[in-house]
């Protein structure tokens, strides 16, 4: 595509994704320094000239969160005192969406804080994708577009699976993505009934739906610690499942994830690049990387020429 009035940026968070991106654009990426100080402060040298023009910077907010996060707002303030005409913030995966309200006295709110951060930092639109609450949109006093992996995941699913198939959420919370998935899979669809104990800890109690010998998928936004993930397939496998796979859009996998996983009754764990794996994820044989590059892609191309998103997943 021709790009004269386009610029591509990326932080370091996730410059393979930014790459691939811009081959599926046909852009090359825009020069930019981003660097630390010896006390850890991060430097920003934008090395383009983007006055008057459309600046798209691609940072996914994950590990070490709060440098990728800061590494954009520098970015997005960056190119705002340069005088870009637009500055669209990229955010594959939008870090601090699990703190999305109030669930005990004295906390914060810390995704609407973000998103004030990225607003007065000078972003002017948002793209990111599978927020973990979709009313993280209302706390953007700017447009945002929410993207969806379910095209790339849901091809995935068809080319690898037969009709024998249940699509199963790992919570009461992620029913109606699920429901979504099954219904245009033509799959039979199940639910975890879950019992959260603390933070990161989870133990699944009951399974609502027939599994026994079908090939099941557990669908959820993103895995992390990969707790909810194990307890869901060793509640399936109890109930006579006959494979147990699941879909992720976002491999946060901290802490024990990897070795859960590969110890777990799992037979394969599907995600996305929205962040990087880390080495020890690399080499796990269970997790499968799909790219979510030309569907990031298309939405950079159609949010600059002003046309449909939306459109994408219709």
């Amino acid at each position: 595509m021709e790009g004269n009035g386009l610029f591509i940026f990326s932080g370091n968070s996730n410059p393979s994704l930014a790459e691939k991106i811009c081959g599926y654009l046909k852009l090359p990426l825009g020069g930019a320094k981003v660097t630390t100080f010896s006390d850890g402060e991060i430097q920003i040298e934008v090395h383009e000239n983007v006055r008057s023009k459309d600046v798209f910077v691609i940072q996914s907010t994950c590990a070490p969160v709060n440098d990728s996060l800061v590494e954009l707002l520098l970015m997005i303030d960056a190119f705002k005192r340069s005088s870009a005409r637009r500055i669209t913030a990229v955010v594959p995966y939008y870090g601090y969406s699990r703190q999305d309200k109030k669930v005990v006295p004295r906390v914060p709110i810390s995704a609407k804080l973000v998103a004030d951060m990225i607003t007065v930092a000078g972003a002017h639109r948002v793209i990111t994708m599978d927020l973990h609450a979709g009313q993280i949109q209302g706390f953007f006093n700017i447009p945002v577009d929410n993207l969806f992996a379910a095209p790339v995941l849901i091809r995935y699913i068809r080319k690898h699976f037969d009709h024998n198939l249940a699509i199963v959420s790992p919570d009461a919370g992620g029913v109606e993505r699920a429901r979504a998935f099954a219904k245009r899979l033509d799959a039979d669809l199940a639910i975890i009934d879950k019992r959260r104990s603390a933070p990161n800890q989870a133990k699944a109690m009951a399974v609502i739906g027939n599994v026994r010998d079908k090939a099941v998928v557990i669908l959820d936004d993103m895995v992390d610690t990969a707790g909810t993930l194990v307890e869901a397939a060793e509640a399936l496998a109890c109930q006579g499942a006959r494979e147990i796979h699941a879909c992720c859009a976002h491999p946060v996998l901290s802490g024990p994830a990897v070795g859960r996983i590969q110890d777990s009754a799992l037979k394969s764990v599907v995600v996305t690049d929205t962040i990087p794996l880390k080495p020890n994820a690399q080499a796990c044989g269970k997790i499968r990387v799909l790219s979510i590059a030309e569907l990031v892609g298309e939405a950079i191309i159609r949010s600059y020429r002003g046309d449909s998103v939306t459109s994408l997943f219709v």
